[in-house]
């Protein structure tokens, strides 16, 4: 359980996750070798040679026995539109019985097809990338529903299936008689919520195969039952594309409104890389090129979006469907989470996409709120004296160097191997911080500096090492005298000690909330002083 659901279990009503949309790219392995495709017309089809012509003819056949088919199961053959897919074949499904295909969509897209060099008796089989015509076969399966794929008509037929949990766990939830809404992708009402999570949670490597090899067998009709039990020419299914995600459906829409709303705010600063890190789990080193970002944009949704960059993949964060908060990684590479391609690691991409899931809300948590009681906040700021007697000052809110130090340790923690530092590699990050140049702020000040938190327990020493650790209990710290300086006490010094006059006149409507909150503080202030016979020199 991440420390954001806590928080805000009570406006909560239910929460679940899953998989959402689940891309697998289907390859024959054995035909991607050149001379396995020869050998395997030399013993299956009486040494055919393979050339131009007869990769041409292959796919030719193919092409004819879509036609055929669309004839016999009633269906149309369609150009794929320019728009969204999905949408575009929604009336094909409104009445579609199990096992049909509804519609196919023809596309030129790139593929991966065996091609021929050479002339006469002389030819030599190699892959290349071409833009060809594909056939995308939208079909109502009985156990996953509405999904598609998408065949490759030229040799060695790669394909792509498309499959959607939320369609799954629907069909499940039906079989057990739980009583649920289903509002587009996503469930709203569940009157089961724990035995939903375990159905989604039940998803094995062997639902996934199941139905994509089925489907994959009826699709090619190139190759006979006979030849793919004995040589393999069957697909194998590896991830392509995933999408994990957190839904947490909220009692009412105005509660959900304002969190998002300090959501949005909040995260234009998580876009750091320590932040992105710490989330995704994979350290950055100097060998890195992918982006490390976090952006708010506009993705055709009423809300905007969160979305923040790693890697091969993306995380967002937003308003679906009036009541439900949607934290969403997703990857075209499930190796930069250390799983392999192969759809049997289903359980370990489920474990770390779910980690994920918790990292990001807990770093949301910490930023959006920062709790400390007063009487470790006292104990902060009071000199600590060491076993042999020696005295280290306290932690005080406005002292420069002191916050320079801790922006560079919440900025810094996680990018070093083992979430681990040093004092040479913290330097440069504190000089830019105090915007000093090395003479006005040496390193010794460094460490007389870092020695202040570690006094206070806030970093730890690694034992015979010169290597240190922001412990967790320091991060939130750290975040809190950040906070407290920069949004609470600097804002405020500066408006009653320095007010802009153009600022009183701004109108209401034209601030942000945070301004019109920092105003009323102000005046509050003001009429305060004014009360008690106090005024500002």
């Amino acid at each position: 359980m991440n420390t954001f659901y806590e928080h805000h279990k009570d406006s909560i009503k239910f929460g679940y996750r899953c998989f959402d949309r689940i891309l697998l790219n289907g390859l024959i392995q054995p035909f991607q070798q050149p001379e396995r495709v020869i050998g395997f017309m030399n013993a299956y089809r009486e040494g055919l040679r393979v050339t131009r012509n007869l990769l041409g003819d292959i796919a030719q056949q193919f092409q004819n026995w879509v036609k055929n088919r669309c004839q016999k199961w009633g269906v149309p053959i369609l150009d794929a539109p320019d728009g969204r897919r999905d949408d575009f074949v929604d009336p094909y499904f409104k009445h579609a019985k199990k096992n049909d295909v509804v519609v196919i969509l023809k596309a030129r897209e790139p593929a991966r097809i065996m091609i021929a060099i050479g002339k006469e008796d002389r030819w030599h089989l190699q892959l290349a990338q071409r833009w060809i015509v594909q056939y995308n076969f939208y079909i109502n399966d009985p156990n996953w529903g509405r999904m598609f794929v998408r065949i490759c008509p030229y040799l060695p037929f790669s394909a792509r299936v498309c499959l959607n949990q939320h369609h799954w766990l629907a069909k499940r939830m039906r079989s057990e008689g739980i009583d649920f809404k289903q509002c587009s992708n996503a469930f709203l009402k569940c009157s089961h919520p724990e035995k939903l999570q375990e159905l989604a949670d039940s998803l094995t490597p062997h639902d996934l195969l199941s139905c994509g090899q089925k489907w994959l067998a009826c699709l090619t009709p190139f190759f006979k039952e006979s030849e793919r039990k004995t040589c393999g020419c069957q697909h194998r299914l590896f991830f392509s594309q995933v999408e994990y995600c957190d839904n947490l459906i909220f009692h009412r829409r105005a509660a959900l409104d304002q969190l998002d709303q300090r959501l949005l705010d909040a995260n234009r600063t998580i876009g750091q890389p320590s932040k992105i890190t710490t989330i995704f789990g994979r350290k950055v080193t100097k060998y890195y090129k992918g982006k490390l970002q976090t952006v708010i944009e506009d993705l055709d949704l009423p809300n905007p979006v969160i979305r923040t960059h790693y890697a091969h993949g993306s995380l967002k964060q937003y308003v679906r469907d009036h009541l439900c908060l949607r934290t969403e990684p997703a990857t075209n590479d499930v190796t930069a989470y250390g799983v392999k391609k192969a759809v049997e690691n289903l359980p370990q991409l489920r474990d770390r996409l779910s980690a994920v899931c918790d990292n990001y809300l807990n770093v949301q948590q910490d930023i959006l709120e920062s709790f400390v009681d007063r009487g470790q906040l006292h104990n902060l700021t009071q000199p600590t004296v060491l076993p042999g007697g020696k005295r280290i000052p306290g932690l005080k809110l406005d002292h420069p160097r002191q916050l320079a130090l801790m922006h560079a340790l919440v900025c810094f923690a996680h990018i070093a191997a083992g979430n681990t530092f040093t004092t040479a590699e913290l330097y440069p990050y504190v000089l830019a911080a105090l915007q000093m140049s090395a003479d006005q702020y040496n390193l010794a000040s460094l460490r007389y500096d870092l020695r202040k938190l570690r006094a206070k327990g806030l970093v730890e020493k690694l034992p015979k090492s010169r290597r240190y650790r922001l412990c967790p209990q320091g991060y939130s710290i750290c975040l809190l005298f950040l906070k407290l300086f920069e949004r609470v006490y600097s804002p405020l010094t500066a408006g009653i000690l320095q007010p802009y006059r153009a600022d009183s006149k701004l109108p209401d409507h034209k601030r942000t909330q945070l301004d019109r909150l920092y105003q009323k503080i102000v005046d509050d202030l003001d009429e305060l002083l004014h009360a008690v016979g106090l005024k500002a020199a």
